[in-house]
């Protein structure tokens, strides 16, 4: 049965998520290639490598790395960020939506390893700054040690609840998350935060679950569904309702009816791609 506290919910996620971060790579998109000297890129993409490739790396270079493609990532995206950060934990990919620019300060809400912050890191420059900002401890320490082993300056991880965001009034330009906000039992308090911590002008471009149609009892009480990211989705309209309510203007809310083939195994059997859907949220935080 699923927790009925905000702080219970908390404990179960983050105990979730800890054991991700801890366990060992099999599964995880953080398995080492057997034959990284041979990969190249278009290994990794199973459209365009060229049978010499496919020998040559096929199964272990890809392995794992196709489920990143499918939601959205490149395979130059996966490719340069640290090996260890693509723990295969998203819903989509906002980088695309966030437009980030040069000299850029962005806040990445639920960083896990750190993937999506390495990603917008190169996007922003040396010139701009990333922080992410996760509510697990082992999550936190594996971020931090896959920027050490990069020797990634202009990323730092903070320990932090997203709805306390440990971040000063107006000091980032571009909020990012994947898939986070739904594991959120207060998002009206995210939403706030964000907005708080948004410079004027500025944006947020977030990729996450949402729900189409009321939840079976069944899957609405289940811990399980809960911690893969399906029973703690928002209703479009309440969704658009919160970020209204938080300041937000400009709110665009795309709903992709494709992620459904890959929700399907997040609960295998449960039926949960008929009720949730990955989505792409846009807003802006114009002067009050």
């Amino acid at each position: 049965m699923k927790p009925t506290t905000n702080e219970a919910i908390r404990a179960a996620v983050r105990e979730h998520y800890s054991s991700v971060a801890t366990q060992t790579s099999d599964g995880l998109r953080d398995a080492e290639p057997n034959n990284s000297d041979c990969c190249e890129p278009s290994c990794c993409d199973e459209s365009s490598a060229s049978p010499k490739e496919a020998e040559c790396c096929a199964p272990s270079c890809c392995e794992g790395r196709s489920s990143s493609l499918k939601i959205g990532y490149s395979t130059e995206d996966i490719l340069n960020a640290p090996d260890g950060s693509d723990l295969g934990l998203g819903c989509g990919n906002p980088q695309v939506i966030a437009s980030l620019r040069v000299g850029e300060v962005v806040l990445d809400l639920g960083a896990g390893a750190g993937f999506d912050s390495f990603i917008a890191a190169r996007q922003v420059g040396p010139s701009g700054r990333v922080i992410g900002v996760d509510m697990t401890p082992a999550m936190l320490e594996k971020a931090r040690a896959n920027a050490r082993k990069a020797s990634v300056e202009n990323v730092e991880f903070r320990l932090g609840e997203i709805e306390h965001l440990p971040m000063a009034d107006a000091s980032v330009d571009v909020i990012i998350s994947n898939c986070v906000i739904n594991l959120s039992p207060d998002k009206h308090a995210v939403f706030q935060e964000a907005f708080r911590v948004l410079k004027t002008g500025r944006r947020l471009a977030i990729s996450d679950v949402v729900t189409l149609k009321p939840l079976p009892e069944a899957l609405a009480r289940s811990v399980a569904a809960h911690t893969c990211c399906i029973s703690g989705a928002t209703e479009l309209r309440r969704l658009e309702t919160m970020l209204n309510a938080s300041g937000f203007s400009d709110v665009h809310i795309n709903v992709n009816e494709g992620s459904r083939e890959f929700i399907r195994d997040w609960l295998p059997g449960s039926g949960a791609e008929e009720f949730v859907a990955s989505a792409t949220i846009q807003a802006v935080k114009k002067a009050r």
